[in-house]
């Protein structure tokens, strides 16, 4: 299976935002948030089509996420994983002494995995962080 070296870049999008106003324990949160935009052409060389589960791999972790062609292109070698628990996985957590990540320009590697899912909030955190963690009061 190939594997596409590329730079990761993190931020805010609308439909984030949109959905973080259900809750980040939403479905729709979730669906936002945990995907990879990512050029068409970098889709066709993994071999890949649109909503591939993808899995996204730095020196900070590896997150399966879902691929989306991006609609701003062309960007081949780049692609873009917008802020929440899922980045969270894949970016520095070194803050500098500023409080706030490097959340763009992360040398990451992705490769294609259909048969690995995308965990859920609940799931992520307990991998994460090894142990059950609530998302509702």
């Amino acid at each position: 299976m190939p594997k596409l070296r590329v730079m990761l870049l993190t931020g805010r999008t609308i439909e984030q935002g949109v959905a973080k106003e259900r809750g980040k324990a939403s479905k729709e949160y979730m669906e936002s948030v945990s995907v990879c935009y990512t050029d068409p052409e970098d889709l066709k060389k993994l071999g890949i089509k649109e909503k591939t589960n993808v899995l996204v791999s730095t020196d900070f972790g590896s997150v399966v996420v879902k691929a989306l062609k991006s609609l701003r292109t062309p960007h081949m070698g780049m692609i873009f994983i917008p802020y929440g628990p899922w980045a969270n996985v894949v970016v520095n957590p070194e803050t500098h002494g500023i409080g706030m990540p490097s959340l763009k320009g992360i040398p990451a590697e992705v490769e294609s995995a259909p048969d690995k899912p995308i965990l859920s909030l609940e799931e992520l955190l307990e991998e994460q962080f090894g142990k059950k963690q609530y998302t509702s009061c």
